[in-house]
């Protein structure tokens, strides 16, 4: 699916006025969050994360007459950038920005608000906070997705003490994958509660969901890598998977 002229201008202008422009979504990710957004057929949606609001109008773009985006955005320095590239969308009314640090905000929001698709992107030291204080609230059926899971290939590698981000996206990651970072199963440290399905995106992207059915959760799992093979893999396995992906957003009558 084509970029929109409002993603085009906003990650353009991002590139050319902000030091670490890298960080927003992007094309292929944000048609990635509009597909899951889509077929899980959300229209509430939670964005722990905003940054340039990318992402944020990815997921109102993709919600229906009525959806909400309520997103959070701990530096109030990005409140005027934001606002400048959602004011005058034809979705600008669906997102709700909210400015400050999330674990303060949630509680409050959560209580007000039924989510069905989340999506974190913040703070990587507060993964496991913000899972834990939101999964209870989430209904059958909803989504959670989490960004940068891979985290560059940091993950590979033994963290250094004083690496606190990658410390905790690993153990974000052994809680959700049912493996230690060589491989084996590790049940102690693994919430029982999801089925993990392994693919590849980008820097990662953890989808997991509530079964309607069951109440089981289940999860997808994009870019989260244990073990010494993934050095060997990891890269003809992420062109074969985008490669697919784009053939299923581009194409989506195959």
């Amino acid at each position: 699916t084509p970029e929109s002229p409002y993603r085009q201008r906003l990650w353009r202008e991002a590139h050319v006025r902000l030091l670490r422009a890298r960080m927003l979504s992007g094309h292929l990710q944000g048609n990635l969050l509009q597909m899951l957004c889509r077929i899980s057929g959300a229209q509430k949606v939670l964005e722990l994360g905003t940054f340039t609001g990318y992402a944020a109008h990815c997921l109102a773009e993709a919600l229906g007459e009525g959806g909400e985006v309520h997103t959070i955005e701990s530096d109030d320095e990005m409140e005027d950038f934001i606002h400048e590239f959602l004011d005058g969308t034809p979705y600008a009314h669906r997102v709700h920005l909210y400015l400050g640090d999330a674990l303060t905000i949630l509680p409050e929001l959560l209580e007000k608000h039924s989510f069905d698709l989340v999506y974190i992107d913040a703070n990587k030291r507060e993964y496991i906070d913000y899972y834990e204080l939101i999964l209870p609230h989430l209904p059958s059926g909803a989504l959670i997705l989490a960004d940068n899971t891979l985290w560059d290939g940091k993950v590979i590698e033994e963290p250094t003490p004083t690496d606190q981000q990658t410390q905790a996206i690993l153990a974000f990651n052994d809680l959700h994958c049912h493996h230690q970072r060589d491989g084996d199963r590790d049940p102690e440290r693994t919430d029982q509660r999801k089925h993990p399905l392994v693919i590849d995106l980008l820097q990662g992207t953890i989808t997991r969901g509530k079964d309607s059915s069951s109440d089981v959760e289940v999860q997808t799992v994009d870019t989260i890598a244990h073990g010494k093979a993934y050095k060997d893999t990891h890269k003809a396995v992420r062109e074969e998977v985008r490669s697919d992906i784009h053939t299923a957003v581009d194409d989506p009558g195959n």
